[in-house]
């Protein structure tokens, strides 16, 4: 078995756990739960061991990376962080009504890696400039503040829900009345922002010390870059609004969904609608 049959069965039980999750949303039966993240959690595996199986079959092919480095690699670790930070949360608030909206996106993820015809999927040698040890720590900071920020998009949709639904009769609310509070969901989004935000200002820092390395300087401008630092920008005004005006609630909600379209453009669409440096990349 190769990395891909692998990544493979990883989509599929992605979207089992998905389905599971939303029928523990719509049935609120407890042990639909628990079942959903046993299977979140075999994939996760299986997902780890594809990664890992990839790492080697680029050893063997004599190329020798870190399986991050295209689009298609990219996007399977991006699904991977998604997972390992929702299943931090579900660990520490018990609150698995969260997976419903969370590993979705894994599995949308998963979708688009494994039967999307416009990323290339085989494992290439690498270009010059990304022949260095800056390669795993940029693109891991990268991606670890990229998944909080889905996480954190994931938990403002859910406020807002919860929101709307507080205000409806019982009978149409019944969806929704095992969501975590309002008050549970909004810390829980704080949370997530400033955790995505350290990360992404880290992988920031990283990838500016590389593209001196690679470049000679460390900011030229790209569109990833000024990407990034727009995507910088749109959570650092959050966490500015919350700390100094005391917005929560549905403001914060709203941003936490805008700044990680954000991300989206910055990771996905720079790649493929603007020219730069890092068009060729991981996305990261």
């Amino acid at each position: 078995m190769d990395s891909s049959q692998l990544l493979g069965i990883t989509t599929f039980t992605y979207l089992f756990a998905t389905l599971l999750y939303v029928f523990l949303l719509v049935f609120k039966t407890p042990r639909l739960g628990s079942i959903a993240t046993f299977f979140t959690v075999i994939a996760f595996s299986i997902q780890t061991a594809g990664i890992g199986l990839r790492w080697v079959e680029s050893y063997q092919m004599g190329i020798g990376h870190a399986p991050l480095t295209n689009m298609y690699e990219s996007v399977v670790f991006f699904s991977w962080t998604i997972i390992a930070f929702y299943l931090a949360i579900e660990w520490n608030s018990q609150a698995r009504s969260i997976g419903a909206f969370s590993v979705p996106l894994a599995f949308l993820a998963m979708a688009y890696a494994s039967f999307s015809s416009n990323i290339n999927k085989t494992i290439s040698p690498l270009v010059p400039a990304l022949q260095s040890n800056w390669l795993i720590a940029h693109v891991v900071t990268c991606f670890v503040g990229y998944a909080a920020f889905a996480v954190a998009a994931a938990l403002g949709t859910m406020y807002l829900l919860k929101n709307r639904a507080e205000r409806l009769p019982a009978r149409k609310a019944s969806s929704f009345e095992n969501l975590p509070s309002l008050s549970v969901l909004d810390e829980l989004i704080h949370k997530t922002i400033i955790f995505g935000f350290i990360w992404l200002s880290t992988g920031i820092i990283t990838g500016a010390i590389w593209a001196d390395s690679a470049w000679g300087t460390y900011w030229s401008w790209d569109p990833k870059e000024t990407w990034s630092l727009i995507t910088w920008f749109v959570y650092a005004i959050t966490l500015h609004a919350r700390y100094t005006r005391g917005w929560s609630g549905k403001r914060i909600a709203f941003l936490a969904i805008f700044g990680f379209i954000s991300v989206l453009f910055t990771y996905y669409g720079v790649n493929f609608l603007l020219s730069g440096l890092h068009s060729y990349g991981s996305g990261s």
